[in-house]
């Protein structure tokens, strides 16, 4: 009975101790502490949370989107162009879909899982997991109708599904769509205006422009309501400016007023007051985050000490707190890396050495001949320009280059004496030194003869010179040293950061428009015949006769919706506003001026909502970094940063 008594007491112990441990590590990933405590539970869900299980899920994630490229159409050619495009690769039927049946199993145990650990009660007021539940059954059932029609079916339904495996996966992704949420409202009112703004000039252009009056301008660009419309719209992103002002300013300058007056109320007072309005909303959301997760962690550390707290009468001996702080250790060694102690050496001389190679002022003599690197390879760059690879003279870049990379040698060794393999190991900029110093050595040894005449694209040189720029990025150390620099620094990497949701939002939305954009306009766009093999003379006559401006006096072929790879590139150009117009034209023309439509909501969700979106991110970012700034010292902000470490709690 006593032995039954003293099994049962170390058993309680061991699951209390494991119940802190996993709200510790729950505090420490900023992860909700709602969920199963059991002995079983906790060995599932710490399992459920390694590494290697979030690395497979992950993976899974990535091989479910990136099938899109091989499925058909395939993007498996070396060219999106249909005038010279071979004949993409085309998998198999049943190649695909054995991959994809594979990630929905791992989705499924995924979802099982997820939901077993949080209970039916949780998984019902759960929506992410509900609709996970949903997207997981619509393509299984998509998968099973396209193997029952042998691949050979028009709609793939689940590929429109595929992007909300990587949504419902990340929690800063799903922070960021309720951040959004809250902006959309505010965003469809300027909108609106906007849209007002529109059609109210359209409407006057209209009149102003008439046939008899100024006939070309109605010709090019008012010549109907969708045309006027679209060439205000364009007119509104700057694309062609001053094109469609031209046919009327050269009758009469007077007509400049219209266009002027519809620029400065559209895209600089109503797009940046849109700007303005997203970011008033956005303002605040990297800081409510942090809250977030700053509450997340405390009620985890308040949980575990809970556990011990109330249950310190089962532990029979301090053995068992020890063994809890080891454990939380253990998984909080992820905020405190240390550099090992310096290798200790006898001789005076060496100790001498060690403090020599050891000084700052070391570093600054790198980053000093890294320069003079870099200015060497660009001086005979610029000497050799002119020059074919088979005049130039390598003799004295050769010489050059051997004592730079005798010196990177040099310091590498230096600095492994003075800090020892793991000392030097333990620091980032020293492995990024090493590798290039290793990179440069095993690229110049085997080939001391290089003859590019007779090796291809890239001669041993230019390998040397473009691996040596990489040694610029040394010169990034000198950042933290100024103050204004730091700040902007310390900006980006935050910005890097935080951006992570963001672009995988847009990813996703990427992914969408594609798809769509296949379903609606795959093969939609063909060259003439006599396009098929382009010939320089063939091409030049072709070219002339065409319209200019337009998709194909342009010659945007290989931008097209004919596989998922050069959609999104088409996409990509249609971001950016430049020449946006020349896609749209060009797919009314071959398809329906109801085509119009994709383009515009593309571009008012890409370039209008996402790009604001990025812009009040830097804002908010920098501003929030440069009120701390000015409000404490460096010293004060690394106080701070030490104080909310786990290890501190612990002390």
């Amino acid at each position: 009975m006593g032995l039954l008594t003293l099994s049962l007491s170390t058993d309680d112990e061991d699951l209390y101790i494991q119940q802190a441990v996993v709200f510790i590590e729950d505090a420490i990933q900023f992860r909700s502490i709602n969920h199963r405590v059991d002995a079983r539970s906790l060995r599932l869900y710490r399992w459920y949370y390694s590494k290697i299980c979030q690395w497979g899920l992950g993976l899974t994630i990535a091989v479910v989107l990136l099938l899109a490229f091989v499925e058909r159409p395939s993007s498996l050619s070396a060219s999106s162009d249909p005038r010279h495009r071979s004949p993409p690769w085309e998998p198999p039927c049943g190649f695909t879909e054995s991959i994809e049946m594979v990630c929905l199993v791992i989705f499924s145990l995924d979802l099982a899982v997820k939901s077993y650990l949080i209970g039916w009660e949780e998984l019902r007021k759960n929506k992410w997991l509900i609709g996970y539940t949903v997207v997981i059954s619509v393509s299984t059932i998509d998968w099973v109708l396209s193997v029952s029609m042998v691949c050979d079916e028009k709609l793939r339904v689940r590929r429109l599904l595929r992007p909300f495996f990587l949504l419902q996966n990340s929690s800063l992704m799903k922070k960021t769509l309720k951040c959004i949420k809250r902006t959309l409202p505010e965003i469809a009112s300027v909108i609106l205006l906007l849209a007002l703004h529109l059609c109210l000039f359209t409407m006057i252009g209209m009149l102003l422009f008439a046939k008899s009056e100024v006939g070309s301008e109605w010709k090019l660009h008012f010549r109907s309501l969708p045309n006027s419309l679209t060439s205000l719209l364009v007119l509104l992103t700057t694309a062609n400016n001053p094109d469609v002002m031209i046919p009327a300013y050269s009758l009469n300058r007077g007509y400049s007023i219209f266009f002027v007056t519809f620029s400065v109320i559209g895209t600089y007072c109503l797009m940046n007051l849109l700007t303005a309005i997203i970011y008033n909303q956005f303002r605040g959301y990297l800081l409510m985050s942090v809250q977030t997760s700053i509450i997340r962690r405390r009620l985890g550390i308040r949980a575990a000490f809970q556990v011990l707290k109330t249950h310190t009468h089962h532990f029979s001996s301090k053995t068992c707190i020890v063994c809890f702080f080891q454990r939380s250790r253990r998984a909080s060694t992820v905020y405190s890396k240390q550099h090992p102690p310096l290798p200790q050496y006898n001789s005076p001389v060496l100790q001498r050495c060690q403090v020599i190679f050891s000084h700052y002022y070391l570093t600054i003599l790198g980053n000093a001949v890294a320069l003079a690197n870099v200015i060497c390879i660009c001086t005979v760059l610029v000497l050799n320009s002119e020059k074919s690879t088979a005049e130039r003279d390598n003799f004295i870049m050769e010489i050059i280059n051997l004592c730079f990379i005798l010196y990177y040698l040099f310091e590498m060794c230096v600095k492994i004496f003075a800090f020892s393999w793991r000392g030097y190991l333990s620091y980032r900029n020293n492995i990024f030194d090493g590798f290039l110093t290793i990179l440069l050595l095993v690229t110049l040894l085997p080939y001391s003869h290089w003859d590019p005449a007779s090796h291809g694209v890239m001669s041993l040189w230019e390998m040397l010179r473009l691996i040596n720029m990489l040694i610029v990025f040394r010169f990034l150390r000198i950042i933290p040293d100024i103050k204004l620099m730091a700040l902007v620094a310390s900006t980006l990497l935050d910005l890097v950061k935080n951006l992570r949701a963001f672009a995988g939002i847009l990813m996703v939305v990427y992914y969408v428009f594609a798809v769509f954009g296949i379903w609606l306009f795959e093969g939609a766009i063909k060259p003439p015949p006599e396009m098929s093999v382009p010939s320089n003379s063939s091409m030049g006559n072709i070219t002339s006769s065409m319209e200019c401006g337009t998709y194909e006096q342009l010659g945007y072929w290989p931008n097209n919706f004919d596989d998922f790879a050069a959609s999104l590139i088409l996409l990509y150009d249609v971001m950016v506003v430049n020449n946006w117009q020349a896609f749209m034209d060009a797919y009314s023309r071959y398809t329906t001026e109801w085509s119009k439509i994709y383009f515009v909501c593309w571009w008012l969700t890409s370039s209008v909502m996402w790009v604001n979106l990025f812009v009040a991110l830097i804002l908010e970012n920098f501003i929030y970094k440069w009120d701390r700034s000015h409000s404490c010292s460096v010293t004060d902000v690394e106080r701070i940063r030490y104080e909310t470490s786990v290890q501190l709690m612990f002390r």
